[in-house]
């Protein structure tokens, strides 16, 4: 047997079996017709060669992954013109291999097969391999599709998916936008001599990166990458553009005597403007705990920050030329806002983003939390419960590791009425959960709707200490935790600021005032909440017949597990004017 590296392309046809049952001599037959005339020439092509057939597939290798790649794209993307025309899955590996007269085995090929398997209809995954080597080189957009457990593969792989793209060429320029976001945290500086200092510099860093790692909407540039500019001094724009970055993490450490000082700043590449910075002194008493507790802190703040900066840069554009990942981070930024006329914006923006890639998991969750406002809001028709738990359980489907993602089905059972399972789905998805700051909070917001009041106030706190920068969305939260807890001060203290953000909050403040005593307060508290309410119910169009609480505030009622919650509110309402 021969051994040598090579990239490996495994092909199957989809729904085979279903064609061969309806027509077996004419499938026999477009399949031999498409593998002969369109396939195989396309892979000489692209210098490979087909080692067998496979019944309904192939397998191919090629001496370069830059190749296969760009093979199976413009396979994918080849203009069939059948009323049905044949669908077909690729894998690709990059590895060594073991040749025999004209066969290859070994584990290299396995990857591919079993890649193959995990890919989409009409779609291509490849190894971290092939997507370290390939990288830019070809015009495509990549998707990471995760790690997966594979039979007979002792270690995780990694997969990445390739979504749409321009035609696909070995010497075509880059895409001008990447789907995600990239960045790259560089080693921060050392200020001392002292090796154990410079040993901490790098697991912050490292800690950072894996951190990072861990949110479905930044790619983050590997550590072997960004650590060869430890020693370089490049200008910070041209170390983004040779590592592909949009965003730099930049620091320093210095310690002094038995303190440490961490600075970290985050910078947009394109521009070089700084989006955020902290500082962070430290006694170092533990200097693993130390670095564990700032990487952790840092890694809480930084996709926010991002997140934000990509909304607020394609809000300017309108909305025909967005991409579907810039219109999922518009639509998650307005409906962060929680109020009824951004989240039918948000709506909007994220139907189309579906129809442009229909892959990207977070745009079904963010479509379902805008009918989740709505429901909230009282303003959802009567179907709202199931079409919320139908869009949440496609964006589960297509990435059931990620926890903003069970965040949003466990809303969507919320909103079904099935209590039990919703809890266990929130203390599943609490579980899961290092560093995501926000999927944290609003699972203490699950919980307090559950009638927990204290394991919310717990949990909750805790999402604020780790982002204490959080958006204005967790002091909401924050705001009905403390009502509920009889802390009506407190409530009127988070809600009365940038948390207003609805009528929920007027309504919250204005029972909080009347349970306080403090009538003429409450009284002009519940003037702004009817004027919010009407202004919510005049955006969908809904006629309001009374200024009573069956009319205004009923339509929240059901968020509640406990009917005794709703009363409190209710009752607060009512003291503060509002008849029933």
């Amino acid at each position: 047997m021969e051994r040598q590296l090579a990239a490996i392309l495994v092909a199957d046809m989809v729904g085979f079996t279903r064609r061969m049952e309806r027509d077996e001599a004419g499938t026999l037959d477009a399949l031999t017709a498409h593998l002969e005339g369109t396939v195989a020439p396309l892979i000489n092509r692209h210098h490979g060669r087909i080692v067998k057939l496979m019944g309904d597939g192939l397998l191919a290798s090629f001496t370069s992954a830059a190749d296969a790649v760009s093979c199976a794209v413009e396979w994918q993307q080849s203009p069939l013109e059948e009323p049905d025309p044949l669908l077909f899955r690729i894998g690709i590996n990059l590895g060594d291999i073991l040749m025999q007269e004209d066969d290859v085995f070994g584990s290299g090929v396995n990857l591919a097969s079993r890649l193959e398997q995990l890919a989409p209809p009409g779609g291509v995954l490849v190894s971290d391999a092939v997507y370290r080597v390939v990288g830019n080189r070809i015009s495509v957009v990549w998707e990471d599709a995760g790690t997966h457990t594979i039979k007979n593969i002792t270690e995780p792989v990694r997969a990445w998916r390739i979504g749409g793209a321009e035609q696909a060429q070995p010497d075509a320029k880059p895409a001008a936008t990447p789907r995600k976001a990239t960045i790259a945290v560089l080693p921060l500086h050392s200020l001392s001599d002292d090796p154990e200092q410079a040993f901490f510099s790098d697991g912050i860093a490292e800690d950072i990166i894996t951190g990072l790692s861990r949110f479905r909407t930044l790619q983050v540039v590997s550590r072997n990458a960004s650590f060869r500019f430890r020693t370089q001094e490049a200008d910070p724009a041209e170390i983004a553009a040779e590592l592909g970055a949009d965003y730099l993490v930049t620091g320093s450490v210095r310690k002094a005597g038995s303190r440490v000082r961490i600075s970290v700043q985050l910078a947009e590449a394109s521009t070089g403007s700084q989006l955020w910075s902290e500082r962070y002194d430290r006694e170092l008493e533990d200097i693993l705990s130390v670095q564990d507790e700032v990487a952790r802190n840092i890694v809480a703040v930084l996709p926010g920050r991002v997140q934000h900066n990509v909304a607020d840069r394609s809000s300017q554009k309108p909305a025909d030329e967005m991409k579907a990942y810039e219109l999922m981070l518009r639509s998650k930024a307005l409906r962060d806002g929680l109020n009824a006329r951004d989240t039918a914006k948000a709506r909007a923006l994220l139907e189309r983003a579906i129809a442009l890639d229909p892959s990207i998991a977070r745009s079904y969750m963010y479509l379902s939390d805008t009918y989740v406002i709505d429901l909230w809001l009282g303003l959802a028709g009567s179907d709202a419960s199931g079409h919320i738990l139908h869009i949440a359980r496609k964006g589960a489907a297509l990435d059931n590791r990620d926890v903003y993602i069970q965040d949003q089905l466990g809303f969507a059972y919320l909103c079904a009425g099935l209590w039990d399972e919703a809890n266990a789905q929130f203390e599943k998805t609490l579980s899961q959960i290092e560093n995501e700051a926000e999927s944290m909070a609003w699972c203490g917001y699950a919980f307090l709707l559950l009638g927990r009041h204290e394991k919310a106030r717990e949990v909750v706190s805790r999402a604020m200490r780790l982002d204490p920068l959080h958006p204005p969305s967790i002091d909401w939260i924050m705001g009905q935790i403390e009502f509920f807890c009889g802390n009506y001060e407190e409530a009127i203290g988070f809600l009365m600021g940038e948390a207003r953000l609805n009528s929920l909050a007027a309504a919250f403040v204005a029972a909080s005032y009347a349970h306080l005593g403090r009538q003429s307060e409450a009284a002009a508290a519940l003037q702004e909440f009817i004027a919010e309410r009407h202004d919510e119910f005049g955006s969908r169009g809904i006629e309001v017949p009374k200024d009573n609480l069956s009319s205004l505030a009923r339509g929240y009622e059901c968020m509640w597990r406990c009917r005794d919650d709703f009363e409190v509110l209710a009752t607060g309402l009512h003291k503060a004017g509002l008849p029933v």
